[in-house]
């Protein structure tokens, strides 16, 4: 099960060449051991690695490839055939399983790409969803206590989002937490991660972000939001915990609760709020 993310670290470049070189190779088996010896199921070897790892339009050209090597082996074996377009006609016959082969696998690989993307986003919002978001940020704490460098999570929950609901119904709802997320994620790095917690809460991860740099940010997402609040007469504010860490917590959980803790710290503080602090561990 662990084979394919393994492989899946070589870079497009490296399948190249190794898809290459297999055709190459195997071309080469073809030549030396005459028509005799059938060699066709390894050319699909080189053509399903290139479909795969490079992509659909390397897949055809080793496609190509392939059965050019092939045909040229039959050529110099001087194999006899009762006409001389036979040759051409199975070097077709061969380029055209080569081919369905190479998007097969292309297509099989977006299918899984997608499959994979649908188990990582909120569908609704598009934001991450909760248990991608967990791995994201234990990824981030390992990443952090080996650099030594800070990180904050921002929890955040909108204010009277029930009485949206209630009062303009759910797709009213649904439309306003598309709005936030959209809204948010504007005003962020493309390295910083927002993600749906569930329900009206969200959190913000802010890589290598000490606290200084955090409440700018968290002031322009709470400016940018209350002004498209206002703008679609939305009476939702944000309550938001936000959390600094100079030491790295040992676990995401702790972590989590922590800045949980601060949100609804500044909800107790009549809504509307941003309450800050420091992780400094024991």
């Amino acid at each position: 099960m662990r084979l394919l993310p393994f492989l899946e670290r070589n870079k497009g470049l490296f399948w190249a060449v190794v898809a290459f070189i297999l055709v190459a190779g195997v071309g080469l088996l073809d030549i030396v051991t005459g028509y005799e010896l059938a060699f066709s199921l390894f050319y699909l070897l080189p053509v399903s690695l290139a479909a795969w790892f490079v992509g659909k339009r390397f897949g055809l050209a080793t496609s190509v490839v392939s059965a050019l090597a092939w045909g040229m082996a039959d050529l110099l074996s001087e194999q006899p055939y009762s006409h001389p377009a036979i040759l051409y006609w199975n070097t077709t016959i061969r380029f055209g399983v080569f081919l369905i082969t190479a998007l097969l696998m292309s297509s099989l690989r977006q299918a899984l790409e997608r499959e994979q993307e649908l188990s990582r986003v909120d569908n609704l919002t598009g934001a991450v969803n909760r248990r991608f978001f967990a791995e994201l940020l234990q990824m981030e704490l390992d990443r952090s206590q080996r650099s030594k460098h800070p990180l904050t999570l921002a929890y955040i929950d909108l204010d009277n989002f029930k009485a949206i609901n209630d009062r303009l119904g759910h797709a009213a709802g649904d439309q306003l937490l598309a709005t936030t997320v959209r809204q948010v994620k504007g005003q962020l790095r493309k390295t910083d991660i927002l993600a749906r917690l569930g329900g009206d809460e969200f959190a913000i991860l802010l890589p290598e972000t000490h606290m200084e740099a955090a409440k700018l940010v968290i002031s322009d997402v709470q400016a940018h939001f209350l002004n498209e609040m206002h703008r679609n007469n939305w009476p939702v504010t944000l309550s938001i915990g936000v959390l600094t860490c100079t030491k790295i917590p040992a676990t995401t959980d702790e972590l989590l609760n922590q800045a949980d803790a601060l949100m609804y710290a500044a909800k107790n503080q009549g809504k509307n709020a941003v309450c800050y602090a420091v992780y400094a561990g024991d």
